[in-house]
């Protein structure tokens, strides 16, 4: 069986499960579900720890898999939760702010990831490794993998390369090149924004590295739909289209705001919090991005765990710069309901943070909590 890893900060789990889609559909393992060919379940990690990987894995082969597609966590590369596993291939999709309360600075946070592809080189010489080189640690990543035995595919917006005409994909002329790819993704594809362009090149870069046809990858781009709460549209009695997201960095909703910004005729909302017991010097950061992003901030609660919920929501609004409409409510389904009731006809309303997840933890408690259900009830 040949076991593909994505890493990086966002759009794992979409990547993960395009490259899965390339593939032809086999096992994978994401934040939101395993897959092993015979039932599909929450694991609770993005990594599993080995054991469990382990187990996925047998019933996977058991299944008669002959691909599985997996997510790679900073932490469990760190951690080696992998164990032995010998990757056929690897992905990267990008680098920013997040995980610093573990990995302390944005430097080990890259190296980190790094290492996952120097032990890919180590286990499978000649390996592909597909990085997404629009940012400034991707280009770095692509220069240290050029240094491994690795074929090294550089993929993304920044990169020369791209076909306007798009009857040329229907004989395959003049593409010559992952990157010829753009056009055709941003046309025809279901995913919305930049960010999921860069998503489908990293998969369709592994793929092909991975030997996948190029015919075969044009023709599923167009089947590419929204899942598990990726920009996921929610049909609401709100006057506002109203979509929900898992963007939980700075650098995650400044994507995702400004991609809605591009088709919202009105105002842009949106609804987000941050996680306790996680990285806070991100906080202030996503409410700069949101204030940058988007007309109106409803800032609330993100599972606070066992930090004070006002405590988070503060060092949020620290970063917003003073003269934003922004709402502070620190019950999430009163805070998601007030953007529903008070958005506008032609507005857009973007609910952040947790997007897949059904549960919201505070303190020591556990409750059903669902972004989804909750706008839909409203």
């Amino acid at each position: 069986m040949r076991i593909y890893g994505i890493t990086g900060t966002n759009g794992k789990t979409t990547t993960t499960w395009i490259l899965d889609e390339f593939l032809g559909g086999g096992g994978y393992v994401t934040t939101v579900e395993a897959y092993t060919g015979r039932r599909r379940f929450s694991t609770g990690y993005t990594t599993p720890p080995l054991p469990a990987l382990k187990e996925i894995f047998s019933e996977m082969e058991a299944a008669g898999c002959e691909t599985c597609v997996m997510e790679v966590s900073s932490h469990a590369i760190h951690q080696r939760r992998t164990g032995d596993t010998v990757f056929a291939g690897g992905g990267f999709t990008n680098l920013t702010e997040d995980h610093l309360d573990y990995h302390k600075t944005m430097e080990a946070y890259f190296q980190v990831k790094a290492d996952f592809f120097r032990r890919l080189a180590e286990s499978t010489p000649g390996a592909p490794a597909a990085v997404c080189v629009d940012g400034e640690y991707g280009r770095r990543l692509a220069d240290i993998c050029r240094g491994l035995p690795l074929r090294t595919i550089e993929c993304g917006l920044s990169v020369s390369g791209g076909i306007n005409d798009l009857n040329d994909f229907n004989d395959f002329k003049d593409i010559n090149d992952v990157n010829d790819l753009k056009d055709f993704i941003a046309a025809r594809c279901p995913l919305v924004g930049r960010y999921n362009v860069q998503n489908v090149l990293v998969a369709a870069a592994l793929a092909l590295g991975a030997g996948v046809p190029l015919a075969d990858i044009v023709a599923k781009i167009p089947l590419l739909a929204p899942r598990w709460g990726r920009l996921e549209r929610v049909a609401t009695r709100s006057a506002a289209d109203v979509f929900v997201d898992y963007a939980h960095t700075d650098d995650a909703l400044a994507n995702v705001l400004s991609t809605v910004r591009e088709f919202t005729k009105g105002k842009v909302w949106a609804v987000f919090g941050a996680g306790g017991d996680r990285d806070r010097a991100k906080r202030p950061l996503m409410g700069a991005a949101a204030a940058a992003n988007a007309d109106r901030l409803v800032v609330t609660s993100d599972n606070p765990r066992s930090e004070e919920p006002m405590s988070i929501i503060e060092q949020i609004v620290a970063g917003i710069p003073t003269g934003t409409d922004v709402t502070v409510e620190p019950d999430r389904a009163k805070a998601i309901f007030h953007a529903l009731a008070n958005a506008e006809a032609g507005d857009t309303v973007v609910v952040c943070g947790k997007g897949h997840e059904t549960t919201q933890t505070i303190g020591d408690n556990v409750i059903h909590f669902d972004d989804r259900e909750t706008c839909a009830r409203f």
